[in-house]
């Protein structure tokens, strides 16, 4: 069976063209809203977060208006493709139009489908955020995975409240059933029901040292003791 699927998405945000094309198209700018530590580079787009490694070959870059690479096409019929489309606006403004198409195979896609689903309108958010608030600006991207969570409920509820002791100035930007983005004045901290059962947090940290241990601790205390 399997599901063939594609999605668009556009915003418009206060930031130059310039500014959206190195957040798009760039290493140190995909860094800084989408997941893990990212390459570009030798016509490949190449990702490293936990133990997940893609390279995806860049099918189009004319700067600064189109972007867009893909998987390729695995064995079973597995692929994923994003294209983003660049156009300037009066008063410094720029829209920018997000395409996400592709294929999961298998009778079992309907909750990959659902988490990709939910994921990516977190990632589709930070962008947003990125590009308003700490546009030209290179984040140092934090990924830890926390412990397996049982009863997700609870999860959230005593993330939320360990968030607020924290992170309290923090401004919540973006929630919803497997998801939640925060964004201080000196990063962006995102929350995520991970596929296959822990909590992952996957932060962008523009000013301070704070570390991947200091929230491996944080998780640890937080979630540790569910049952």
């Amino acid at each position: 069976m399997g599901h063939a699927f594609e999605s668009t998405d556009e915003i418009e945000v206060p930031a130059s063209v310039e500014d959206v094309w190195t957040a798009i198209a760039t290493g140190p700018g995909i860094d800084s809203w989408f997941m893990g530590s990212n390459e570009v580079a030798d016509g490949q787009v190449r990702m490293a977060f936990g133990g997940y490694g893609p390279t995806c070959e860049i099918t189009a870059s004319d700067r600064p208006s189109h972007f867009a690479y893909d998987t390729g096409k695995a064995p079973d019929g597995r692929f994923m493709a994003y294209e983003f489309l660049v156009e300037g606006r009066e008063h410094a403004s720029t829209v920018l139009r997000m395409v996400t198409s592709g294929f999961l195979p298998g009778d079992d896609w309907a909750d990959e489908f659902e988490a990709m689903t939910l994921g990516g309108a977190l990632f589709r958010g930070t962008l947003a955020e990125y590009l308003t608030h700490f546009a030209g600006r290179t984040a140092r991207p934090l990924t830890v995975f926390g412990p397996m969570v049982t009863d997700w409920d609870d999860a959230w509820k005593r993330l939320d409240a360990a968030i607020a002791e924290k992170l309290p100035d923090a401004v919540e930007y973006h929630r919803n059933a497997h998801t939640l983005g925060l964004r201080t004045s000196t990063g962006l901290y995102r929350f995520m029901r991970g596929f296959t059962g822990p909590m992952i947090a996957a932060h962008h940290v523009f000013e301070g040292d704070e570390s991947e241990q200091d929230w491996q601790s944080f998780l640890d205390t937080t979630l540790g003791e569910q049952k």
